[in-house]
């Protein structure tokens, strides 16, 4: 079950992820079980959530990651958000790149006459497309950032990731990609890892790249360390605008296109004790019905410890230990997980698993509570 309020941004430097962590409010600390550190912020301005993470160097490691970014936590779509260099005049320094496609180019085959390309190659899916090429247009992105130099654009077209880091325009490879992969407008070494694990995971992926230089000998030089960060945070700054309009075009957060009531303003009623429901239509309404024989429903007393932790995350809110936006999209953790309790299908059984790790990563800060959400973990877990 796709989280449609979340989008997960990943970086393969500390820069670039500073860049989209100081755009964020309230990051909080997630764990992966395997030690993978994320962070789990809210955009800015309106609605969503976006996890970020580090993933280092690398179309490898960037798809390990990415994939595991996935399976924990099931996001509208995934951005890698970075630096890159252009290999061509344009785009100028501290423009933006979005992917329409990645080229591995590495991929080949060396024979008697020469290098035959072999590349992989990933599109962007057409919904990201489209709004990254409104974006583009508007150029309303621009506006949150600070720029050496007025109006930072952003362009459309080919990337090609490899393995190398590419600083030349003589050598035989830089000769070699600039004929075969002539239409990419920029060069870097992570989008074909995240590109090839959306694609296995069935999530949408974007690639934005800010133009931190030339791929043509002049790297590393004072203007390079100058405009890294620059191009950095215009990249962060559209990526982060991409990821407000995505999350408005899913809509609601768990609402789909058969629920009774589209826009909110339903009512949730928590029952405890002996309470009888009459025959009829109840409608606009969600009725959580706690038995007194856990036999009566599967999962009961795990659901009774959701009930009386969503109590005690209310009174962590109302002591001033849980901010608003925090105690807001916790209860939303909250809500998917009861639900998949309630339906009690495997599938379900899994939601409610990846709900409740998203929940112990939002109060990670407060260890009684996220040790008590690591029990409850450990308990969906067991039922069978």
């Amino acid at each position: 079950m796709t989280s449609n309020d979340l989008v997960v941004v990943l970086t393969a430097l500390n820069l670039e992820y500073q860049a989209v962590r100081t755009r964020l409010r309230s990051p909080q600390v997630h764990w992966h079980p395997r030690g993978t550190r994320f962070e789990v912020g809210t955009l800015p301005k309106g609605r969503g959530r976006v996890v970020l993470g580090l993933t280092g160097k690398g179309n490898q490691t960037s798809a390990v990651l990415a994939e595991r970014a996935i399976q924990e936590f099931s996001p509208a779509a995934l951005l890698f958000v970075g630096v890159a260099g252009a290999l061509w005049d344009t785009p100028p320094l501290g423009d933006v790149v979005v992917a329409t496609h990645v080229y591995a180019y590495h991929g080949g085959t060396s024979e008697d006459d020469g290098l035959k390309a072999r590349p992989r190659v990933w599109e962007s899916p057409h919904g990201i497309g489209q709004t990254a090429a409104h974006l583009a247009r508007t150029g309303t992105w621009a506006c949150s950032v600070s720029s050496e130099r007025p109006g930072p654009r952003a362009h459309l077209g080919a990337v090609a990731a490899g393995e190398v880091v590419q600083n030349s325009r003589i050598s035989r490879e830089a000769a070699w990609i600039r004929q075969t992969y002539n239409d990419a407008l920029a060069i870097e070494m992570e989008g074909a890892g995240v590109a090839q694990a959306g694609h296995l995971s069935g999530a949408p992926v974007a690639i934005v790249r800010g133009i931190s230089d030339r791929a043509d000998g002049t790297k590393a030089t004072e203007a390079d360390r100058r405009w890294q960060p620059v191009a950095a945070a215009h990249a962060a700054a559209f990526a982060l605008a991409l990821t407000s309009e995505l999350i408005e075009q899913e809509g609601p957060p768990a609402m789909h296109k058969d629920d009774p009531i589209r826009y909110g303003g339903g009512v949730t009623n928590t029952a405890y004790g002996n309470v009888g429901v009459q025959a009829g239509q109840v409608s606009g309404s969600t009725l959580h019905v706690s038995f007194s024989s856990l036999e009566q429903r599967p999962g009961g007393e795990v659901a009774d410890r959701l009930v009386a932790l969503r109590e005690e995350l209310t009174r962590e809110h109302s002591a001033g230990n849980i901010d608003g936006d925090t105690h807001e999209a916790a209860s939303a953790e909250l809500d998917i997980a009861d639900k998949g309790i309630d339906e009690g299908t495997a599938e379900s059984r899994k939601n409610s698993l990846l709900a409740l790790k998203r929940l112990r990563g939002l109060i990670g800060e407060l260890a009684s509570l996220a040790a008590k959400v690591g029990a409850l973990i450990t308990a969906v877990r067991g039922l069978s």
